[in-house]
C-alpha cells in the first residue's frame, strides 16, 4: 500500500493534539461543581475555568453578574483559548480575560473612566485621553467601547449628567448647576431634559415635585432591571439585585413624586419593546431595532430610510437630504416628510 510522505508524522501530530484536547477536558464530576460555582457567583473560581453560552455565543467568568443561562446550554472550559476555538467571545459584562490578566487594556481603560469621571466638566478630546493612556485614539475608541459599553464621549455626558444631578439635590441653582457641571448652555441642557431626565432642572432640584412617574420591573440579561418614565421621557433606568431594591432607589432619588407603578396587563407594543431590549442585551442584536408600527406613503418611507443612512452625529439640510434620494427639488416635501415622521 502506497503512503505518501510525512503522512506517518501527520498522524502523529494530529493524535498528539487529540490528546492534549481529551486531557483539557472537564470530567462530568468537575462539570457539576462548575455548574455550581456558576449558579453561586463564586469569585474565588474566576480565572480557574470559564462558562460558554452556545445561545448567546459568549463565555464568562464563574462570578458574571449577568443573568443565569440554562445549564443545557452551558458548556465549561479550561482557558479562554479553548472557548474562543468553539467560536464564543468574550463577555463585556464580566471581562473574563481580565481575570488571568490577559486583557492588557482593562486597567488602562479602568484609570482612564477615573479621569473622566474627575475630569467631566473639562472638554476632553480622544486624542488627549489617547495620549494619556498611551492607546491610539482609534483602538482607545474601541477598547473603550468594548470594556465600558459606551465611547468616552458618552461616557464623559453620563458623568456630566451625574454631576449635574448631585448639584441639584444639593441644593445649588439651576444655572449654577448646569455651568458647574460643564455644559456650555441652559439651552442645551434643555434641550435634552426629556430624554436625559425626563423632566426639566427645576423639577428635577425639586426632587420630582409634581411629576407623575410610572414604572416597570422585569428580569434582563443582566439582572433585575426598573424603567422609570414621566409624560416627557425616562428619567429612571438602572439594574440592581431585586425589583424591590429599584424600586426603593426609584422613590428615594425622587422622594416628592407620585411614583407608582405601570398597570398591567402591560400594552402589546411595551412588550415587544422588552423582548427587543432583552435580545439585545443578551448579544444578539448589536444594533437595537425597536419594534414599530410605521405607516407612511412610498416617499415618505424613501425620505426616512435614508435619514437612517446619515452618519451618527452629523446633520445634513432638507435640500442635502432631497439630492441625496435623487429628487434635488423635493426639499420642501422632505421637511414634511420629516415633520410627518411619528416614531423618528
Amino acid at each position: 500500500m502506497m503512503r505518501f510522505e510525512g503522512n506517518e508524522a501527520a498522524d502523529e501530530t494530529v493524535q498528539r493534539a487529540m490528546t492534549v484536547r481529551r486531557a483539557a477536558r472537564l470530567t462530568m464530576i468537575e462539570e457539576e461543581g462548575c455548574w455550581e460555582a456558576v449558579k453561586r457567583r463564586d469569585k474565588s473560581q474566576d480565572g480557574r475555568f470559564f462558562f460558554g453560552v452556545m445561545t448567546t455565543g459568549v463565555y464568562c467568568r464563574p462570578s458574571c453578574p449577568a443573568r443565569q443561562p440554562l445549564r443545557k446550554n452551558v458548556r465549561f472550559f479550561r482557558t479562554p483559548a479553548e472557548a474562543e476555538r468553539d467560536g464564543l467571545r468574550a463577555c463585556l459584562r464580566c471581562r473574563p480575560l481580565a481575570a488571568i490578566g490577559a486583557d492588557v487594556n482593562t486597567k488602562a481603560v479602568g484609570e482612564l473612566c477615573r479621569y473622566i469621571e474627575a475630569h467631566c466638566d473639562h472638554s476632553l478630546s480622544l486624542e488627549d485621553l489617547g495620549e494619556r493612556a498611551g492607546i491610539s485614539p482609534f483602538h482607545l475608541q474601541r477598547s473603550f467601547k468594548a470594556i465600558v459599553g459606551l465611547s468616552p464621549k458618552r461616557y464623559q455626558e453620563a458623568c456630566r449628567l451625574k454631576k449635574l444631578k448631585g448639584e441639584l439635590r444639593s441644593g445649588e441653582q439651576v444655572t449654577g448647576a448646569i455651568f458647574g457641571a460643564g455644559y456650555g448652555s441652559v439651552s442645551r441642557v434643555y434641550e435634552k431634559a426629556d430624554t436625559q431626565l425626563g423632566m426639566t432642572p427645576s423639577q428635577y432640584r425639586q426632587r420630582g415635585k409634581g411629576v407623575r412617574i410610572s414604572f416597570a420591573s422585569f428580569e434582563s440579561p443582566l439582572g433585575s432591571m426598573t424603567i422609570g418614565a414621566t409624560d416627557r421621557g425616562l428619567c429612571f433606568v438602572q439594574f440592581g439585585e431585586s425589583p424591590q431594591d429599584l424600586e426603593t432607589a426609584l422613590r428615594r432619588e425622587y422622594p416628592a413624586a407620585k411614583v407608582e407603578p405601570m398597570l398591567a396587563p402591560y400594552s402589546a407594543e411595551f412588550e415587544l419593546w422588552m423582548a427587543a431590549l432583552s435580545a439585545h442585551l443578551e448579544g444578539q442584536y448589536p444594533d437595537l431595532d425597536l419594534p414599530l408600527d410605521v405607516r407612511a406613503t412610498a416617499f415618505q418611507m424613501k425620505v426616512w430610510r435614508y435619514l437612517q443612512t446619515i452618519p451618527y452625529g452629523e446633520v445634513q439640510s432638507y435640500g442635502e437630504v432631497a439630492a441625496g434620494i435623487g429628487q434635488p427639488t423635493a426639499s420642501r416635501a422632505v421637511a414634511r416628510a420629516c415633520a410627518s415622521n411619528q416614531v423618528a
